[in-house]
């Protein structure tokens, strides 16, 4: 990843109950993947409680855990797509240069303010072109549909 600095900000309650920011500082990203976790819930409904920092490094298990991933996502510069589904729902916006949705029946080219919504479908991301593209994604767990490939 290019890793670019990318701002994180996370609320809670100080000592007396009031909200304020409690973290206010760089995505951290821990390893050499193409994602980094911004936030995670372990359950749904998620537990707002507590202040600690549940962010750490990314792998593609957490996709597994009934809460949710947050995370910054960058597809490199001249990437093929690897086809491949998984059993959530995700959410994706699509922050810096293009990318192209490619799907079973089709292909899609996106770029800066595009959203898309992936419904577990199998699915690759392949990027034609120079530089990286950057995308934030939520990812939670949903029944799985079709007889697609799930990582």
């Amino acid at each position: 990843m290019s890793r670019l600095a990318h701002r994180r900000i996370v609320t809670g309650l100080n000592e007396e109950g009031k909200s304020c920011v409690i973290i206010d500082g760089p995505v951290p990203y821990a390893n050499d993947f193409s994602a980094a976790l911004v936030w995670q819930t372990r359950t749904q409904p998620a537990d707002n409680s507590g202040n600690a920092d549940t962010a750490e490094p990314y792998q593609i298990e957490m996709l597994h855990t009934p809460g949710s991933c947050f995370t910054i996502c960058e597809f490199a510069a001249h990437s093929p797509a690897g086809m491949h589904a998984t059993d959530t729902i995700d959410y994706l916006v699509i922050l810096s240069s293009r990318v192209t949705l490619v799907l079973e029946n089709g292909e899609t080219d996106l770029g800066p303010g595009d959203f898309i919504v992936d419904r577990g479908v199998v699915h690759g991301w392949r990027n034609d072109h120079d530089e990286p593209c950057v995308a934030v994604a939520v990812n939670m767990p949903a029944h799985p549909v079709g007889a697609g490939r799930t990582i």
